[in-house]
C-alpha cells in the first residue's frame, strides 16, 4: 500500500454537542445559544488578552454542554453549523462543516488568558464573501496547477483557471468550487482524554475536473496539551492527484491586533521554491543569503528591506508566497515551523509529515475587511498562513514528490499544531 502526505481539513452535517465526556443533539426546542468564546462580553483593544483565565478541569461550568449552533448559508444557499472542540488543557476550537474552516482557536497566553489567535469571520456568509481561504480545509489540490492542466498516464485533464491576472493563469487551490465551498459531514471523536471531530466528504469523479471519486476522511483532535492534530486519509477508484492543506492565518497576539510582523518565525527548511512570475516553481534553491532564510528564529519583517530591494519579489508584491522544502522525509513526522509572539509568550509549533510548507504573509490585505470583532479591520500582514503541502504545480514537475493517487493506494498525512507558553 502506498501512503501519500498531505494536509486537509474539515467538518460537517450532523448536530452533536462537543463537550467534556458528553454528546448531546440539538433539537429545535433547545435553548438558543448565546454567544461563543471566551470574550464574547465584548472586550475590545488590539493586544488585550481575555481578563479571565480559561477553565480548568474540575472548575465551576467547566463540563457545561456546548452545543452546534447555525453559522449562516453557503454560496449555494446551504445551511452551515458550527461545532466547538473544548480540549481538557484549555485549547478550545470552533470549527464549521462549511469547507472545515477553523472559525475561532483559544489559546491560553503565559498568565493563562485565552485569545483567539486565528483570522476569519463570524458568519458563514462572510468567507463566501470575503475569500482569502480563511482557515479552510484546500482540495483537491493545495496551491496552484498551472494553466488549470496536467497528465496522469499521458491523458491530460483541465481544472478551471480561477487565479487569472496575467501573468498569472492557475487553477489555485481546487479550482472554482474546490472542497472550501462544501458542507462536510461530522461526527464527534471522544478517545479518552482527547476531544475532537471526524469529518468526511466524498468528491465525485470529474468534480472541478479531477478525475476519480475521492472518500476523504479528516480526524481533528485537540489533546491534554494543547496540541491539535489533523490525520487526513482518502482513496480514489480512479488515478487522482491530492495535494490537501489547511489555510489557517495566525496571529499569537489574537486577531484583529495588528500585524505579524514583529513575531518570531523558524522554519526548518534548507531551501525554497524560486517562481517565475505567473507564481508557478521553477526550481528549489537554497535559502542561505536571502529573505527567506528563517533557519535561526528571526522577526518576520526582519528581512522587509531585502524583500523590498528584490525585483524578482515583484509578483509577489516583494513579500512571502513561496514553498519552503522542510528537512526529513516524506512520512516522517517532523518539525516545519516554530512561531512565537514575544508580548504574551505564546508559541506554536507545527509539525508534518508533508515534504513542504508554503508561507502566505498577508499582503494582500489591506485593511478594508473587517476582523471577528465589532469595528476591527484586518491590516496589511495581519497574519500569517503555514501551510503544510506537497509542491506546487506538483503533476508537471517529475522532479518533485509525486501527488498521484491510484486505486488500492491509500493517502495519508498528519499535521499537528502544538500550543504552549513561555
Amino acid at each position: 500500500m502506498k501512503t501519500i502526505m498531505a494536509v486537509c481539513l474539515s467538518v460537517a452535517m450532523v448536530s452533536p454537542l462537543l463537550s467534556h465526556g458528553e454528546t448531546k443533539v440539538a433539537s429545535a426546542d433547545a435553548p438558543k445559544p448565546q454567544a461563543v468564546g471566551p470574550r464574547a462580553s465584548g472586550r475590545q483593544g488590539p493586544h488585550a488578552s481575555a481578563r479571565r483565565n480559561f477553565a480548568r478541569p474540575g472548575a465551576a461550568g467547566f463540563r457545561a454542554p456546548l452545543r452546534a449552533r447555525p453559522f449562516g448559508k453557503t454560496a449555494e444557499g446551504k445551511m452551515a453549523k458550527l461545532y466547538r472542540i473544548r480540549g481538557l488543557g484549555g485549547l478550545i476550537l470552533d470549527v464549521t462543516d462549511f469547507g472545515g474552516r477553523v472559525v475561532r482557536c483559544y489559546v491560553p497566553d503565559r498568565h493563562g488568558n485565552l485569545e483567539d489567535v486565528t483570522l476569519g469571520w463570524n458568519t458563514a456568509e462572510e468567507y463566501v464573501k470575503n475569500g482569502f481561504s480563511m482557515g479552510t480545509l484546500i482540495g483537491r489540490f493545495g496551491n496552484r496547477i498551472k494553466d488549470g492542466k496536467f497528465k496522469i498516464d499521458g491523458k491530460e485533464y483541465s481544472i478551471p483557471v480561477n487565479e487569472d491576472k496575467p501573468p498569472r493563469h492557475n487553477a489555485i487551490h481546487g479550482g472554482t468550487y474546490g472542497w472550501d465551498s462544501k458542507i462536510w459531514a461530522v461526527k464527534p471523536l471522544h478517545e479518552g482524554p482527547v476531544r475532537g471531530l471526524e469529518l468526511v466528504h466524498v468528491s465525485k469523479d470529474g468534480d472541478m475536473g479531477f478525475p476519480g471519486t475521492v472518500v476523504c476522511k479528516v480526524r481533528y483532535r485537540v489533546t491534554p496539551d494543547n496540541v491539535w492534530s489533523v490525520e487526513y486519509e482518502a482513496t480514489t477508484d480512479k488515478p487522482t492527484v491530492l495535494n490537501l492543506t489547511h489555510h489557517s492565518y495566525w496571529n499569537l497576539a489574537g486577531e484583529s491586533s495588528g500585524n505579524v510582523l514583529g513575531q518570531q518565525l523558524q522554519i526548518f527548511a534548507d531551501s525554497y521554491t524560486d517562481v517565475d512570475d505567473g507564481l508557478i516553481p521553477v526550481r528549489d534553491v537554497p535559502v542561505k543569503g536571502t529573505g527567506f532564510d528563517f533557519t535561526e528564529m528571526r522577526a518576520i519583517g526582519s528581512m522587509a528591506d531585502w524583500m523590498a530591494k528584490n525585483a524578482h519579489l515583484k509578483p509577489m508584491d516583494n513579500w512571502y508566497d513561496h514553498n519552503f522544502v522542510l528537512r526529513g522525509k516524506v512520512g516522517e513526522l517532523k518539525k516545519a515551523a516554530i512561531m512565537k509572539d514575544p508580548a504574551s509568550g505564546r508559541k506554536l509549533e507545527i509539525w508534518t509529515t508533508e515534504p513542504c510548507m508554503q508561507m502566505y504573509g498577508a499582503q494582500n490585505m489591506d485593511g478594508t475587511m473587517p476582523g471577528k470583532r465589532a469595528l476591527s479591520k484586518l491590516v496589511q500582514f495581519a497574519g500569517v498562513a503555514l501551510e503544510t503541502q506537497h509542491h506546487p504545480d506538483a503533476p508537471n514537475h517529475p522532479e518533485f514528490p509525486s501527488t498521484v493517487l491510484r486505486p488500492g493506494e491509500t493517502y495519508k498525512s498528519r499535521t499537528e499544531y502544538r500550543f504552549s507558553a513561555e
